[in-house]
């Protein structure tokens, strides 16, 4: 958890993460997400929406910690969701859950 929490605030300090529902949900629809972060206590209906769109254009999601968790790694206050637009990044991260 520690690792990922660096390679979070890595990637966000390299611009290579976006945070907010809206900005990810565009960056899914893109394609240029590689990788979407979401928190296990996300609001159902913020939870199936990305879930479903992420499905839709096959981008992985995982699930990790709680939005404070995620804020706290990037930086920024409570964040739902993330999604990490550089697959260096993002198959690190990966690999932290295989």
């Amino acid at each position: 958890m520690n690792k990922l929490n660096q390679l979070l605030g890595l990637s966000m300090r390299a611009g290579k993460l976006i945070s907010g529902e809206e900005l990810v949900l565009r960056a899914v629809r893109s394609r240029s997400a590689k990788l979407v972060i979401m928190s296990e206590d996300a609001a159902k209906n913020v939870e199936k929406k990305v879930t479903d769109k992420c499905h839709t254009y096959e981008i992985p999601l995982l699930r990790f910690g709680t939005r404070t968790d995620i804020g706290n790694a990037i930086g920024k206050g409570q964040r739902v969701v993330v999604a990490l637009t550089d697959q260096g990044f993002a198959q690190s991260i990966k690999k932290l859950f295989n």
